[in-house]
């Protein structure tokens, strides 16, 4: 049962990232979307883990420590800032430094929280919630120019609403 629940969720979260992805004009990233969540090292661990109210990979990171799924998933899917994160060809703390994103996958990585917040949040949702969702992270490792992008467009999406910020993505943003 929890298999076929967590099925549904993946496929209305990718219908729904589809859905503001052709908004903007970016066809492709709409249709191929997370198709890594169907592979079996994502998708068993989804299932056993789905709870409905969030991530299955929080659940799985709280029972094991880690989530083998998120770094299956980061390593495949150039929308998480994570995928970014390269070592660095200076000397810095830690060896680690994030690379600016290309920004049609900043757009994607902006319609992905959007869909989140819409399947976890349901009847609660409003459009300040991906926002909220966002200030509430750690982004110590997001590029300065991608987490700048983001915030503009989270800010934007919730005081001027869905329609307003994908026509600004599609006809400025995506138009330089």
């Amino acid at each position: 049962m929890k298999a076929l629940q967590h099925l549904k969720t993946i496929l209305y979260h990718k219908y729904l990232v589809m859905q503001g992805c052709f908004k903007v004009g970016l066809y492709y990233q709409g249709l191929t979307h997370d198709l890594s969540k169907f592979s079996p090292t994502e998708f068993m661990v989804g299932a056993k883990y789905f709870q409905g109210n969030r991530s299955p990979n929080n659940a799985e990171r709280e029972d094991i420590g880690y989530s083998s799924a998120w770094l299956h998933h980061k390593g495949r899917n150039k929308h998480h800032f994570e995928y970014w994160i390269d070592y660095s060809a200076v000397e810095i703390k830690g060896g680690m430094a994030p690379a600016p994103m290309p920004v049609r996958y900043v757009i994607e990585m902006f319609m992905d929280r959007i869909a989140a917040s819409k399947v976890y949040e349901k009847e609660n949702y409003d459009d300040s919630k991906p926002l909220a969702y966002f200030m509430k992270g750690k982004y110590c490792l997001m590029h300065e120019k991608t987490k700048r992008q983001l915030i503009v467009l989270l800010k934007m999406l919730a005081r001027d609403g869905e329609k307003q910020t994908f026509s600004y993505i599609r006809h400025v943003i995506l138009k330089k």
